[in-house]
Order: structure tokens, then sequence, then C-alpha cells
């Protein structure tokens, strides 16, 4: 199988056009409970040339944006701006709607307002809105109505797609800054952001939630609490998940052998990262690496 290095390029993947539809800047997929991905995509870093804005009613899978990691959770909105990293880490079956433009659909509004909205500059790297329950009737609604435009071939096609994606990216805007922007200066949230970006940093050396917490200044018992109370996990599961995924990774990308991996990831006893990741991932990292790329290569 072919492996990624560090001096491997990311591969970017550009806007796939719709051939039945014809249209090369803009383009909207439903799916229901179905799964839609291509295999050379699962496991691989890789960054998309246009927007990419995901509705998600039903689904589970997971996936990594730049460096933090997301489980899809229904009735919740989900988009990513060029260039930032894309890596799919399991595929499920998913129930919405899948958005795709380019900066040439964008430039089609008068004045370039619509390049000037938080969704779309995406100042604070984000990739999921929360919605309450007249954020989902609203949205369903416009992207209903978004898709049927989009199959409709009538004339003025784009200008009407415009017209809605107006309306929805200055909705969606709202939304990002409530989410992004007020209280994010709250003590709570600086918090979690400051505990993830310390894990990200020494995951491999550190498994222990006391030490992080020695780093921050603060108790174990007072970090564990923000923690669970603003991310709905467990201090100790942040790190676990990102040694677990961290393995998949290694596992899928290189062909280092269990034990060296076990060392890299700062476990001694290569036994013990056996019984850990398969308590997590519920097999063997050998099966694992197995199935993986038998299911993907």
């Amino acid at each position: 199988m072919n492996t990624l290095n560090a001096e491997t390029v990311i591969p970017k993947y550009a806007f796939e056009e719709d051939v039945a539809i014809g249209n090369k800047m803009f383009k909207i997929v439903k799916s229901s409970h179905s799964v839609r991905y291509h295999k050379a995509d699962m496991l691989v870093p890789h960054r998309k040339d246009y927007y990419f804005y995901v509705f998600v009613k039903q689904g589970n899978s997971r996936h990594w944006i730049d460096m933090t990691l997301y489980t899809l959770r229904p009735d919740t909105f989900y988009f990513s701006v060029p260039h930032q990293i894309h890596l799919k880490e399991e595929a499920k079956p998913f129930t919405g709607s899948a958005i795709n433009f380019t900066e040439e659909f964008l430039a089609m509004e008068e004045n370039g307002f619509l390049k000037q909205l938080p969704i779309i500059q995406n100042r604070h790297n984000g990739h999921e809105l929360n919605l309450n329950s007249d954020d989902v009737v609203f949205i369903e609604d416009l992207v209903d109505k978004i898709h049927t435009e989009y199959n409709a071939k009538q004339n003025w096609q784009n200008s009407m797609l415009v017209a809605y994606m107006h309306v929805l990216l200055i909705y969606l805007s709202r939304l990002y800054t409530e989410q992004f922007t007020d209280g994010e200066q709250a003590p709570e949230k600086l918090l979690l952001k400051r505990y993830l970006a310390r894990i990200e940093d020494d995951y491999k050396e550190i498994h222990d939630v006391a030490a992080y917490a020695d780093m921050l200044n603060i108790t174990a018992g007072h970090l564990s609490e923000v923690v669970k109370k603003q991310s709905g996990k467990t201090a100790m599961e942040h790190i676990h998940e990102r040694l677990e995924w961290e393995a998949k990774r290694l596992l899928f990308h290189t062909d280092h052998s269990i034990k060296e991996i076990a060392f890299e990831l700062g476990f001694e006893d290569a036994s013990y990262f056996n019984r850990f990741f398969k308590r997590l991932a519920e097999q063997t990292p050998a099966d694992y690496r197995k199935s993986t790329r038998h299911l993907y290569h």
C-alpha cells in the first residue's frame, strides 16, 4: 500500500461537476441512510479547493478537520472552507444534504458581500454549528428549496441558487457569530481549548490527567469537571481518543510494527498497548490494520 511521510504533498481535490446537471460551480446532493465516500479518501489527509457544507439529519461517522476530531451528530450543520485539511476516519450511513460550491460561485453575487460573511471567512477555523429546533426547521426547508431548484434546470438557475444561498449563508453567519464569538473568552471554554492543545502537544509522552492539570495550574478535579461539562466527554476520554486515532493512522499509513507504534505513542509495554487498543477499537491492532487495508485498498 502507499504510505504518507513527512515529504508527501497532501492531495487537493477539485470541485467535481455533476455531469447530469452541468453546473460547474455548485452542487447539492441528498443522501438517505446511505454511505457516500470515495475509498481513496478514507484515512488520507486531503484538502478541498471548494466550500463544503453538510446538513446532517442522521449519522455518526468520525472525521478530522485540521487537528480536531469530529463525530457527526443528528440535526447539526458542518462546514469547511477551501484548504482546511480533511481526514475521514470511518464511513457510516448518513442522512442529510451536502452542498459544494466554488469561489467562482460566490463571485457571482454583486459587490462581494457573500465572501465577507463570517461563515465564509471562518476566522476561527470552525467546522460545526449546533442547531435548535427552529434552526433545523428553517435550514431544512431552505435546503429542500435549494435542492429542488438545482434539479429543475430552469433559466437563470445560478442566479436563483445564489439568492437562496444568500439567505442560508446570512442565517449560518448569525449562528457562527453566536457560537464562535460571543462568550469565547469565558474561562471554561478557554480551559477546554488549552487542555486539548496540551494533549495535541504531549499525548505521546503524557497519558495522565493530573499531569495536564499541573501544566495548566489547576486541580485534576476541576479540569475533569470543566472538560466533561464543555465537551460531554471525560478528560481521560480525550487522551485515549487521541491515542486511539493516532494509532489507527499509524497502523494504516505506515508499515511500522505494533511494538514500534506502541513505543512511539508512549507505551512501554506492547502487550498493554494491544489491550488498550482492543478495548477502544474492539479489535486488536493487527486485526484493525488488516481489515482497514483490505477495505480501502
